[in-house]
């Protein structure tokens, strides 16, 4: 299992290799972003933990940013899934791209549920730029793994960040009219429903810091994607029966 793992590393890190040298760059991050280098040691205790126990492929990979990082029952969230996290606080869409061949590709997940683009709105990258690291994601992923569903949860209106709300409203619209032209990918709208009756940012789901979600906030989160995570257990159930 370590072996096939090992291998399995070398050939998705040099698809990204090959994907990064045939796609456009996106647009240059502001000086604002935090270099990929700030999570090599992060990234690295993933690897080491993955070495010990390897995640079985086929699973629910969760990945992105401190949203996922903080969740803090994912596992028992969805109960019966194989289940993957692999969030790292303060991250940015272009870092999960930068190590996908590393803590994605690997895993050969059946679905991936991604939560990025808020930290990159906030380091001051164009919503146009959130949504070409998104698109550079679905090609790493769909080139090496053709199969796999990708569910990109929407970036969400915390307090803390309301005035980036167009912005964060533009850069959640590219992704969900590019979802949509694709089965394969998904577009989980908790921007909505975070929402309070005066078009607010309803406060009761947030922690202290008005920017990171207490356990209503997650609860919410958990019944938006339970149909799609639980879906794809299902799936994964009848083509193993």
């Amino acid at each position: 299992m370590r072996g096939a793992l090992l291998l399995l590393t070398a050939l998705a890190l040099a698809a990204c290799a090959q994907t990064a040298r045939e796609l456009p760059a996106s647009r240059s991050a502001p000086a604002a972003s935090r270099s990929p280098d700030a999570w090599a040691e992060e990234i690295a205790r993933f690897e080491a933990a993955d070495r010990i126990s390897p995640p079985r492929p086929g699973g629910v990979l969760f990945v992105g940013s401190s949203s996922i990082r903080l969740w803090p029952a994912l596992e028992a969230d969805f109960r019966g899934v194989d289940v993957v996290q692999r969030g790292f606080g303060g991250s940015e869409l272009s870092d999960v791209v930068t190590y996908a061949g590393r803590i994605v590709l690997p895993y050969r997940p059946r679905l991936i549920v991604l939560y990025a683009g808020d930290n990159d709105l906030a380091a001051g990258k164009s919503p146009e730029a959130v949504f070409a690291d998104y698109q550079t994601f679905v090609t790493l992923v769909q080139r090496a793994l053709p199969g796999t569903r990708i569910a990109f949860i929407a970036i969400k209106p915390s307090p803390a960040r309301w005035a980036l709300v167009d912005q964060i409203r533009a850069a959640n619209a590219l992704v969900r009219g590019y979802a949509a032209a694709d089965p394969r990918l998904l577009y989980v709208d908790v921007f909505s429903p975070m929402l309070g009756p005066d078009g607010m940012p309803r406060e009761e789901l947030f922690v202290a810091d008005r920017l990171h979600l207490n356990a209503r906030g997650y609860a919410l989160w958990r019944e938006l994607l339970l149909p799609i995570v639980g879906h794809s257990a299902r799936s994964l159930a009848l083509v193993s029966s």
